[in-house]
């Protein structure tokens, strides 16, 4: 589904990273978490493939939704000079989300980086089924940490780790997870960020025989499955197409070599 959305507000919350709310009512109420849209700029004939990115933000009752984006290249850098009142032209929700079901209540969701952008409406949603979050957010240093308040205002117990020990803990995401899993345990692991990380994540969940699921990142040049853009290789030896198939896959399925 095509829908024009009208810019509502569009901040910096970090290094190079921006989130922008838009009002895109169809979107917000057939959305949801861990689903993605492919935006291209409006009246502007480069570039020439939209840019996937993933909904850091539902509210279907005022049919509002938030992007968190990272300016990477000529598109996403257009977006940061987009004003309340702007449009932009929007192809959504795409791809598989989330699921809220598991058994038990513990939750821990791990991100990286941008990889954190999807994670805000699962906490909502998780909430919602009276679920317990804990969240261990990583990047390289505390400026690529965003938009901390809101997760905060969720009651999110966070572990922040940064690769240079700006904040929280100094190092990755997989030592605080190891040492979680390992005292306290857990019923579902969630987790977003680059494939080093998912693999990694992925080992040390595997060690305590959990379940799990990892939303990817690739490259979506129509978000339909079409172009084959973003095909990846699973460990069954088939391809699978993060657009449609994903962007979230179960834990162990994807071939991260």
């Amino acid at each position: 589904m095509l829908e024009t959305g009208k810019v509502l507000l569009n901040e910096k919350v970090g290094k190079d990273i921006w989130r922008m709310e838009l009002k895109c009512p169809w979107i917000a109420k057939k959305a949801k978490p861990g689903q993605f849209v492919n935006v291209r700029v409006k009246d502007v004939a480069e570039p020439l493939l939209r840019r996937p990115i993933s909904l850091h933000g539902i509210d279907d009752a005022n049919g509002i939704i938030s992007l968190l984006y990272l300016v990477v290249g000529r598109g996403t850098e257009m977006m940061t000079h987009m004003e309340n009142g702007d449009s932009i032209d929007l192809l959504g929700p795409l791809g598989n989300g989330f699921s809220t079901f598991f058994h038990g209540r513990r939750a821990v969701i791990v991100a990286g980086g941008i990889g954190s952008a999807p994670f805000y409406p699962l906490m909502e949603a998780l909430r919602k089924k009276d679920k317990q979050i804990k969240m261990i957010y990583g990047a390289r240093d505390e400026e690529s940490l965003a938009c901390l308040d809101l997760y905060e205002e969720e009651g999110v117990e966070m572990i922040l780790v940064t690769e240079d020990g700006s904040v929280g803990e100094k190092g990755f995401v997989t030592n605080p997870l190891d040492r979680l899993l390992g005292e306290e345990g857990a019923d579902f692991v969630y987790a977003c960020g680059p494939e080093a990380m998912l693999k990694a994540v992925e080992g040390v969940v595997e060690k305590y025989h959990l379940k799990g699921e990892v939303s990817t990142e690739a490259r979506m040049g129509c978000g339909l499955g079409v172009c084959l853009s973003c095909s990846k290789k699973a460990k069954d030896g088939k391809n699978r197409k993060c657009c449609q198939d994903g962007p979230v896959f179960a834990m162990g399925v994807m071939d991260y070599e």
